[in-house]
């Protein structure tokens, strides 16, 4: 008898569009990703976190950003001008 293997875990999941239909949104984040790949802006060199992992670390560095802690943003941006904050999902 053979070991049966849950292959449903195996697809790497990863947001490639917006679930949302709308064409305002699909635009914006369209225009977005034409920015971010043409520009050599600061906004998205900087990552500030509690924690990152040591992957993500790498391939940050790696790209040329910068890693920030919150008590380092709150020393160089003390009003938080040109900052965005992002929050991921909650679990529970």
């Amino acid at each position: 008898m053979g070991v049966d293997i849950r292959h449903n875990k195996d697809r790497k999941v990863r947001c490639k569009e917006p679930k949302s239909q709308d064409i305002y949104l699909r635009l914006l984040v369209k225009l977005y990703r034409f920015l971010a790949r043409r520009t050599n802006s600061t906004f998205n060199q900087i990552v500030c976190a509690l924690r990152v992992s040591s992957r993500a670390r790498s391939r940050i560095l790696k790209a040329g950003g910068k890693i920030l802690t919150f008590d380092q943003l709150a020393l160089e941006s003390p009003k938080g001008r040109g900052t965005v904050l992002l929050s991921g999902p909650r679990k529970g």
